[in-house]
């Protein structure tokens, strides 16, 4: 297994390298207190235009829509270039890593043309709408009804814990076409504009004061039949593209590891002694050591198949359970040793990285699916072991039980 670039791979890393050193620091800093919701929009809007312009968004997307026609470890490197750069690349994450694929995918060559090129070059922000109040982490368990029309659909339903909502242009919307069909088949997937008429969005305040989650609200919305994205019943398939792409983004999230632990034990002390002279702190933070060593080998794996055109197999799904938990851990012990202090927030030091995340780690737990859902999906689908009994899966949604009735 060779991780080392190729000659064509080491001259394009060169030229990531350039371009962001030349215009990154411009554009590049943390969200502050003291900067607003709009310019912060208006920051990210302006570095993915800049990269647009210059060929570095969407790499992999084909020129058509935007990007570079760059391959699958083209845009690692980039990915891994980038990363070196606090840019806000945040408010595209969604749009960009899932929606993007899917609508290219999916949707009919004038709406891949309408909409593609715009949320490449950051004029639009996407999101997308899964999560319903009852469904907990069974997608396939949602209500929200679409009913056609004539070439139209009418939405009446709800979406909650949607991500960027309230400054969104576009989302990818997975409703219920047919409830008499057992609740995997009876799904179609949709766009839809979040500024219609009967899309009501309602922010969720969150432990940390702010709000970037949202439950949004469907009443008879209307949907052309040509914003369909697939076939009607086949929004499971669609569906699995964006869980998928949700998770290799989850298992790359960012946050402090085992190197920012290891300079903040330097700074502090445990019982008045250094708090690297305390077992259980290097216990601690040798442990994340290993376990960010084997996500590094892990993804350089993945990196690796790519590199030789093979598709990489459930790398997805390990990493992400790896990375959110150790990143929930990390927070939970940095905010530990600085007692009091752990809570504070800096907003011109590095303190505050272990309070963000202890606070967003539980989330991305979640995110693209639970810790419990990814566990089973290995022990099924990789270990070869029994599934989980399923009498839901096999009977119409209409008969499925609601609500603790039987």
């Amino acid at each position: 297994m060779d991780f080392a670039d190729t000659t064509e791979e080491a001259r394009f890393r060169q030229e990531a390298r350039s371009f962001l050193e030349q215009h990154a620091p411009t554009l590049a800093g943390r969200p502050g207190a003291e900067e607003s919701e709009s310019d912060f929009l208006a920051r990210a809007k302006a570095w993915q235009k800049l990269k647009q312009e210059n060929g570095w968004a969407c790499l992999n997307w084909p020129k058509a829509f935007g990007g570079r026609g760059a391959t699958p470890m083209e845009m690692i490197i980039w990915n891994q270039e980038e990363a070196r750069y606090n840019v806000p690349t945040q408010p595209f994450a969604i749009g960009l890593g899932m929606c993007g694929p899917v609508v290219m995918g999916f949707a009919g060559e004038e709406q891949r043309a309408a909409y593609l090129p715009k949320m490449a070059s950051g004029e639009e922000i996407w999101c997308q709408l899964f999560s319903e109040p009852a469904g907990g982490s069974d997608v396939a368990n949602l209500r929200t009804r679409a009913v056609q029309d004539g070439d139209e659909w009418v939405i009446n339903g709800q979406k909650i814990w949607t991500s960027g909502a309230q400054y969104c242009d576009y989302g990818i919307l997975l409703t219920r076409t047919d409830p008499s069909v057992p609740k995997h088949q009876g799904l179609t997937m949709f766009i839809v504009n979040m500024k219609a008429p009967g899309v009501e969005i309602r922010p969720i305040k969150q432990a940390s004061g702010k709000s970037g989650f949202n439950e949004v609200y469907f009443t008879d919305v209307r949907i052309k039949d040509d914003h369909r994205l697939g076939a009607v019943g086949e929004g499971w398939k669609v569906s699995i593209v964006t869980l998928m792409n949700e998770r290799l983004a989850v298992g790359s999230a960012s946050g402090p590891d085992a190197k920012e632990m290891l300079a903040l034990a330097q700074t502090l002390e445990v019982d008045d002694r250094p708090a690297l002279e305390n077992k259980a702190v290097r216990d601690r933070i040798a442990t994340w050591h290993c376990e960010q060593s084997g996500l590094h080998f892990t993804k350089l794996r993945v990196q690796s198949a790519m590199s030789r055109g093979e598709t990489p197999g459930p790398e997805n799904s390990i990493t992400k359970i790896v990375s959110a938990n150790k990143l929930q851990g990390i927070g939970s012990y940095g905010m530990d040793l600085m007692d009091m202090g752990g809570i504070l927030v800096d907003q011109d030091g590095q303190d505050d990285s272990f309070y963000g995340a202890w606070l967003s780690a539980p989330g991305l737990r979640i995110a693209g699916g639970t810790d419990e859902i990814l566990r089973n999906i290995i022990a099924e689908r990789v270990l070869g072991l029994p599934g989980d009994i399923r009498v839901d899966k096999s009977i119409p949604f209409t008969e499925v039980p609601q609500g603790g009735k039987g």
